[in-house]
């Protein structure tokens, strides 16, 4: 009888820390689900974010990725951009990012498109904001608190 050992392949994700990354791979790691995209609040009392469906005027909402990524600082002036040098960015990030997920020493999900192969599972798992969010152009900032979604975990 011949037995033959099947070696379990390691992906970067498993072996390199968030810091040990290339820009490539870090990039790799965004799932597209566009839910950095929407607006957030913070309450300063308890320190607590709320999501709101109120999207960036720069996420393409069916695609739920930026449509200007590469100048998006210069277009939205608040954007706020994950790096690899900081680790308290990751606490506002919903459970379910890659990034966070990580950081804190779990998984990536079955449905993000570097296990599944695919980047349709991110909306087919309903992970991603597709369909479910209005434009911040259509809603004042005073309006924000009545967008207030409870579909995303932290």
């Amino acid at each position: 009888m011949i037995t033959t050992m099947i070696k379990e392949a390691h992906t970067f994700w498993d072996t390199k820390t968030l810091h040990e990354m290339t820009a490539a791979e870090w990039e790799s790691l965004c799932d597209g689900c566009g839910r950095c995209c929407l607006h957030k609040l913070e309450d300063i009392d308890t320190g607590l974010y709320y999501y709101t469906d109120v999207a960036c005027r720069l996420l393409d909402t069916h695609t739920c990725r930026c449509r200007s990524y590469a100048n998006r600082k210069q277009q939205v002036a608040d954007c706020l951009e994950l790096t690899q040098s900081g680790d308290e960015q990751f606490k506002w990030l919903p459970a379910s990012c890659a990034y966070r997920r990580l950081y804190n020493g779990q998984p990536l999900a079955w449905w993000h498109p570097l296990v599944s192969g695919d980047p349709e599972t991110v909306h087919t798992a309903g992970i991603s904001v597709r369909g479910r969010t209005v434009s911040e152009q259509q809603v004042s900032q005073e309006q924000f608190e009545e967008h207030i979604v409870h579909w995303i975990d932290f």
